[in-house]
C-alpha cells in the first residue's frame, strides 16, 4: 500500500471501512500508528522483538474492540492507551526484567537511530555511540518521566493526549517533561535532536502489517 494511499483516508472513515467489512483497510491504521507504538514500547525499555511482539497484540486488540471505541477522543490517543496498557501487564505480570543497555542494542542497529548530515563512514561509530547516550540516559528516568517524554516529544502527542493516555492531569504532564528534558539534556541535546530518537524503519512496518493482517483474516466475523 502506498504512502499516499494510506494519507488519504481518515481513520473514522477507515474504521467506518473496516466496522462494515472492508477488513483490508485496517492495513492502514497499522502503518500509520506503527511509528507511535514503537516509541512508547522502547520507552518501558523493551528491546526491538518484544516491542514488536507488543505492537502485534496492540492492533489485534484494538481490531477485535474496535466496535467499543468511542469517539470521545482520538484514535491516535486511544490506541497508544492499549500499548501502555500491553506494556504495564508484561513489565508487571511476567516481572519483565529489563536488559542492559550494552545488550539491548544490536550491532546493526542503525535502523533505529538515524544521525543526520553525517557521512557513511562515520554512520556505524555516530549509531553505535547515539544509541549508547540515548538508552543510558533514558533508562535511567523514573518510568513515567520516560513515558511521557516518548509520548510528547517523540511519539508527537499534544499535552492534552498525553494526559489522556496516562490518566494523569495535563499539569503533571507538564512538570514531568520539564523534569525529562531536564535530565536529559546535558547528555542528549549536546549533540542529537529528539526526532532522531527511537525510529521505527519502513523495513519492520511491513512484517507488522503481515502479522496483524494474517491473524485477522483468521478471526469470525
Amino acid at each position: 500500500m502506498s504512502n499516499k494511499s494510506v494519507q488519504q483516508y481518515s481513520d473514522a472513515e477507515v474504521i467506518r471501512q473496516v466496522l462494515t467489512g472492508n477488513t483490508a483497510l485496517f492495513e492502514i491504521i497499522i502503518r500509520r500508528y506503527n511509528p507511535y507504538l514503537y516509541k512508547v514500547g522502547r520507552s518501558y525499555g523493551f528491546n526491538h522483538q518484544d516491542t514488536e511482539d507488543l505492537m502485534q497484540e496492540t492492533f489485534i486488540n484494538s481490531y477485535v474492540n474496535l466496535k467499543q471505541f468511542a469517539e470521545r477522543s482520538s484514535f491516535k490517543t486511544w490506541l497508544i492507551t492499549i500499548m501502555l496498557h500491553q506494556c504495564y501487564r508484561k513489565t508487571h505480570k511476567f516481572n519483565y526484567s529489563k536488559e542492559q543497555t550494552a545488550d539491548l542494542l544490536p550491532e546493526n542497529s542503525s535502523f533505529m537511530f538515524l544521525p543526520t548530515n553525517h557521512s557513511n563512514t562515520d554512520d556505524a561509530v555516530l549509531n553505535k555511540e547515539f544509541n549508547k547516550v540515548v538508552e543510558a540516559c533514558l533508562q535511567q528516568l523514573p518510568q513515567e518521566y520516560r513515558t511521557t517524554f516518548a509520548l510528547r516529544e517523540l511519539a508527537g502527542l499534544s499535552v492534552a493526549e498525553t494526559a489522556e493516555a496516562m490518566n494523569t492531569t495535563p499539569a503533571n504532564v507538564k512538570v514531568r517533561l520539564n523534569r525529562a528534558k531536564a535530565m536529559l539534556r546535558k547528555a542528549i541535546e549536546k549533540t542529537y535532536s529528539t526526532e532522531d530518537i527511537y525510529e521505527f524503519n519502513l523495513i519492520y512496518c511491513d512484517r507488522i502489517v503481515d502479522g496483524v493482517m494474517k491473524h485477522i483474516a483468521t478471526l469470525k466475523p
